[in-house]
């Protein structure tokens, strides 16, 4: 556990990224391989469940520490991150023993689900005797699925992969789909022993840069294949040893929300995987996002969303056929092959390519996006291999606009890590006649000296406490921008935004100048045409 504690320290206090591979490499080579498996499962993004409620942990700290829970409330708010408040109030532990991470994870993390109030406190409470303070504040964070440090997917990999001393894609590949560190010893990720052997393994995905210069910068058209850019789930459909597999892009099968869709994977060839997109879909063109999360998590789908809500796969690439591994060919070979197997499948839906002669037709195009039910363009290099990750200069996405609305804040609470005890995280409000009603939160797009200033703003113009949470005086004007709108019986306003961020904070506007709800039901009405 300290040594996971070192590699998360050595993650979070630096930018760096040859700092951070250096650390993971470090680590992996050198950690026993069970713990090393826990922490590349947990740096991953994966989670392992929470199954504790956060109030029982204030209140067992409260009778621990010997604090009235209004002082911890108190002090979550000064410090920003509940974890590290819980940690810091603590009494000090002046004999900690040296955990292995595995051990911490599987004896008193995991077994915490099935125990019963008293039995989870007595857990609690034994760790608690044998963690030190950065091991606890560790812990917290593991048991309420909040652990999060700088490090991208890539990285992992480019650590991982240099420990094992394999190609990174090689490796990529190897800690993609859904493997459990308790089950599966750390040596098969360096050694790849066991692990082909998964029917259900993806391959790592290739992403798309956006494109913020002119097209026409590209070269020639030619070189180029355009698609629609959808509006979906990314997900790579998988038929392998008689089984039919859909993951998607954080490598979970959803299959169960799209049960339709084995229909298609048992029509696949043995040892096909595509690439495409999920999408709800009815008369030749996709409805809103919005229909398609009715559909997500659930266990089972009531067969009224077959007729209300149907889906379809639409596959833009083709990564494996008859078993065989396709990524090296360049896009033009892929998608030859991917067209002459939609001849052989009948229920196999192709993303069409968008035909045009010049960067300034496809710009034309793209003002048709919103009509089409899509986002704008993709635009692939045809001499492409599918490679690993975000490589720029192979795919490009080109996106409409998105949908703006004047917004005033009406209040706000701290934001989390390096941002906890500063207040980034907003409640944004539009008018509706006489009052405001509260229609979207939103966290990104602010300089960090835009973020201090509104931090020094908010905690002088506070006129009420909500725990973390302060209402604030209606003054601080916002573009926020958006990529959906749909309606919402949860949210008061009946409508919710996709995706919102500020563009820029408008200290040139009053609130008697923001938008009103009317004119967001004016877009809601645009967006479901």
């Amino acid at each position: 556990m300290k040594r996971f504690v070192e590699l998360f320290n050595s993650l979070d206090q630096t930018t760096k990224t040859n700092l951070k591979v250096e650390a993971l490499k470090e680590y992996f080579a050198t950690a026993p391989h069970r713990d090393a498996a826990w922490a590349a499962y947990l740096l991953a993004g994966k989670k392992v469940g929470k199954s504790l409620s956060s109030r029982r942990l204030r209140d067992w700290v409260s009778q621990i520490a010997n604090y009235p829970a209004w002082l911890v409330e108190e002090c979550f708010v000064a410090v920003g991150d509940l974890s590290e408040t819980l940690a810091l109030l603590l009494p000090d532990n002046p004999v900690p023993q040296d955990l292995p991470l595995h051990q911490v994870i599987e004896e008193y993390i995991v077994p915490l689900g099935k125990m019963t109030e008293d039995e989870q406190r007595t857990t609690i409470v034994t760790i608690w005797g044998k963690l030190d303070t950065q091991e606890r504040f560790l812990f917290h964070k593991l048991i309420s699925t909040a652990f999060r440090v700088g490090v991208s997917r890539n990285l992992l990999v480019r650590g991982l992969a240099q420990a094992a001393d394999v190609d990174e894609a090689i490796m990529a590949h190897r800690v993609a789909g859904n493997w459990k560190p308790a089950e599966t010893d750390f040596a098969s990720l360096f050694s790849g022993e066991g692990l082909c052997d998964d029917p259900a393994r993806p391959y790592p995905f290739l992403l798309a840069h956006a494109l913020q210069e002119e097209p026409a910068n590209l070269g020639d058209i030619a070189d180029w294949q355009l698609e629609w850019k959808w509006d979906g789930i990314r997900a790579q459909l998988i038929r392998r040893r008689g089984q039919t597999i859909i993951s998607s892009r954080g490598e979970a099968s959803v299959a169960t929300a799209f049960p339709e869709l084995y229909l298609l994977g048992s029509s696949l060839p043995e040892g096909t995987v595509l690439d495409g997109e999920i999408l709800a879909w009815e008369r030749d063109r996709p409805l809103p996002f919005a229909k398609l999360q009715t559909r997500l998590n659930r266990k089972n789908v009531e067969p009224m969303l077959f007729v209300d809500v149907p889906v379809a796969f639409v596959a833009y690439d083709l990564l494996e056929l008859e078993g065989t591994d396709q990524r090296e060919l360049p896009l033009r070979e892929r998608r030859t092959k991917l067209e002459e197997l939609a001849m052989q499948v009948s229920y196999l839906q192709l993303s069409p390519i968008v035909q045009v002669t010049s960067w300034q037709e496809a710009i034309t195009l793209m003002s048709q996006s919103r009509s089409r039910g899509v986002e704008g363009l993709m635009i692939k290099r045809l001499d492409s291999r599918y490679a690993v990750g975000r490589p720029r200069g192979l795919w490009w996405k080109l996106k409409v606009e998105p949908y703006t609305a004047d917004c005033v804040m009406v209040a706000a609470q701290p934001g989390h890590g390096k941002r906890a005890g500063l207040f980034t995280d907003y409640t944004f409000a539009v008018r509706k006649d006489a009052e405001l009603v509260p229609i979207a939160k939103a966290y990104s797009g602010l300089t960090d000296e835009e973020i201090d200033e509104v931090d020094r703003w908010v905690r002088n113009h506070t006129t009420g406490k909500f725990g973390p949470v302060r209402a604030v005086k209606p003054e601080l004007i916002f573009e926020l921008g958006f990529e959906g709108i749909q309606e919402s019986d949860r949210h008061k306003s009946g409508i919710a935004l996709r995706f919102p961020r500020m563009l820029r904070w408008r200290k040139d506007k009053k609130v008697a100048e923001i938008d009103t709800i009317e004119t967001l039901r004016v877009l809601l009405k645009e967006h479901n045409r």
